[in-house]
């Protein structure tokens, strides 16, 4: 099995169409540990980068995607996801199609950008922190001869535990930082935002409805624009 243009464009509008119906899941979850801004940014960088869906190879859709998410989304998210898709894009640059190990390569060339980026790393209450494990558990899927479908779904469940640990953290990067303690038992919205990313890649929506639930243990904080999730 191996991933066209084609697929990895659709997977980009499955992200979008996931962003636009979980926002203000994301938004309440920034709310009690960041701007309260988190979902609308993100959807607001996704329904840009619809806009700009163009290339004839992967790497070409995956940068049309940084560069509008890096134009349109503000606060540290954009950087943070532009460079991720960035480093992707380059990594597999000249495939017209991906196998398994490409992704590989893509995932780890994301983590990399995205730790360097933000200067951090995992366990520190960022979107790394589902984005690692979900890394290192499609490599090993991958290395085992998991079929690619197989190993995705192993990244997304990585992810989505990964995005769950988040909440007993304290929260050592960005605004969430300055809370201090506060910040525990909140989960964090990047990780969140993360989680469903890979299981859009899935093409599951059990999956995707699983990385969008909130494992938070304490009650979010009120902010502007938050609201119950759609």
């Amino acid at each position: 099995m191996s991933v066209s243009t084609e697929d990895i464009t659709a997977f980009i509008q499955r992200f979008a169409d996931a962003v636009t119906e979980h926002r203000r899941l994301l938004t309440r979850l920034d709310s009690a540990i960041g701007d309260a801004d988190h979902g609308e940014n993100m959807n607001r960088g996704m329904q840009a980068a619809l806009q700009r869906l163009s290339g004839d190879d992967p790497a070409a859709v995956l940068k049309a995607t940084a560069m509008a998410l890096v134009s349109k989304v503000g606060g540290a998210a954009g950087p943070l996801y532009g460079t991720g898709f960035l480093r992707a894009s380059k990594a597999v640059e000249g495939k017209d199609e991906l196998e398994a190990a490409d992704l590989v390569s893509a995932f780890d060339a994301a983590f990399e950008g995205v730790a360097q980026r933000g200067k951090s790393q995992r366990g520190q209450k960022t979107m790394l922190d589902a984005l690692g494990p979900a890394l290192d558990a499609l490599r090993a899927a991958v290395d085992s001869g998991a079929d690619l479908s197989d190993a995705l779904r192993s990244a997304a469940d990585a992810a989505d535990e990964g995005k769950r640990a988040t909440v007993p953290v304290q929260a050592q990067r960005g605004r969430a930082s300055y809370l201090g303690e506060r910040s525990i038992g909140h989960q964090d919205p990047g990780a969140t935002s993360t989680a469903i990313l890979i299981a859009t890649m899935t093409g599951d929506d059990d999956l995707v409805a699983r990385a969008a639930e909130d494992a938070s243990d304490k009650e979010p904080e009120e902010g502007p624009g938050v609201d119950d999730d759609a």
